[in-house]
């Protein structure tokens, strides 16, 4: 299924029915008084959040929700029937945002959670709603009060245990893939992986997901490289693992420009904890690879792990001390 992670819709609640003027006719009842019911209530608009769904693409073809307004009153003093409650079910994790595109209004961050989004308008009233002791015949009602309406934008923020984070080619899906049950799109070229993925990564009896993110180039916090959408689906994780290819030249920049990519993004990104790791030593050979470590840690003050994703080599204990972060993380929400 194809990944879309922002969306933009366009809501409205129903409107309230009319009320109805009408005047009580039967038999032998010369001066039969008022009998207008009042309209029913339209209906209102709710976001939901489901596990089940993982992805907005469905708002790319419906873009356009309203609910449907109330009946009409009746005679005999008939209230019309209240419309039916629109639900619109979001993925967990999306944000719902302002159409400033800036501003969130609900963050659905939990299975079930629901939140009232659009108010249905009420029902008018019928004409017996204005019969007094000076006006025992009215012939007034009133229609049924608007809806509101409103365009917000949906933003997707996967909910993953691990970010997974590195310039384009740094062996990110190659990664996912050789440790999870994930089959991301795997080459040697740049930007392979075009939209975010998941994994499931199972260590005895403990598992975490990991979110594999499309390569980041410098200037992504501005939105270079749709950087500012990608960033966001690591903002909810416990911790990053950052991934240098340790064949290019200088990795330290790497890590910088990854590092000053974070700070300006915001969101607490450059504060969460991270393991850098050194990928694709397979290629240098032991000896080579560690020389590249030392140099590395001089040069940024970060002691990094070597590790071949493609061989596997010293996989195993990366994602030992990736799930040591994971549990720590939830021992401590759990305590808080």
């Amino acid at each position: 299924m194809k990944f879309l992670d922002e969306a933009k819709i366009y809501v409205s609640s129903g409107n309230g029915g009319p009320g109805s003027t009408s005047f009580r006719r039967e038999k032998y009842v010369e001066f039969g008084g008022p009998d207008g019911g009042n309209g029913g209530k339209g209906g209102d608009v709710y976001f939901v959040a489901v596990d089940n769904l993982n992805t907005l693409i469905d708002f790319r073809y419906t873009q356009h929700f309203r609910a449907k307004s109330g009946m009409g009153g009746a005679g005999r003093n008939k209230t019309g029937a209240s419309a039916d409650d629109l639900i619109i079910k979001v993925p967990v994790g999306t944000e719902i945002l302002a159409d400033d595109k800036k501003t969130v209004l609900y963050d659905m961050v939990e299975e079930g959670q629901t939140e009232l989004f659009l108010r249905g308008g009420d029902g008018g009233f019928g004409n017996t709603h204005y019969k007094s002791s000076t006006n025992q015949a009215p012939r007034k009602s009133t229609p049924g009060w608007p809806g509101e309406e409103r365009a917000v934008w949906l933003r997707l923020k996967l909910i993953a245990d691990v970010g997974l984070l590195g310039l384009p080619n740094a062996g990110k899906s190659t990664f996912l893939s050789i440790v999870s049950a994930a089959k991301p799109k795997v080459a040697d070229y740049p930007f392979t992986t075009l939209h975010p993925n998941l994994g499931v990564v199972r260590i005895g009896s403990d598992e975490f997901v990991i979110a594999d993110i499309p390569g980041l180039i410098e200037g992504a916090s501005e939105g270079h490289g749709l950087g500012t959408r990608f960033l966001g689906h690591v903002e909810r994780t416990a911790v990053l693992l950052h991934l240098i290819d340790c064949t290019q030249d200088n990795p330290h920049k790497a890590y910088e420009t990854i590092q000053s990519e974070l700070k300006n993004y915001g969101g607490g990104l450059a504060q969460k904890p991270q393991i850098v790791v050194l990928n694709k030593m397979d290629a240098l050979g032991e000896e080579l690879a560690q020389d590249v470590a030392k140099d590395f840690a001089k040069k940024t003050g970060v002691k990094p792990m070597l590790m071949s994703a493609i061989s596997g080599e010293n996989t195993k204990d990366v994602l030992h001390s990736l799930n040591n972060y994971v549990k720590n993380v939830e021992t401590s929400l759990k305590e808080a």
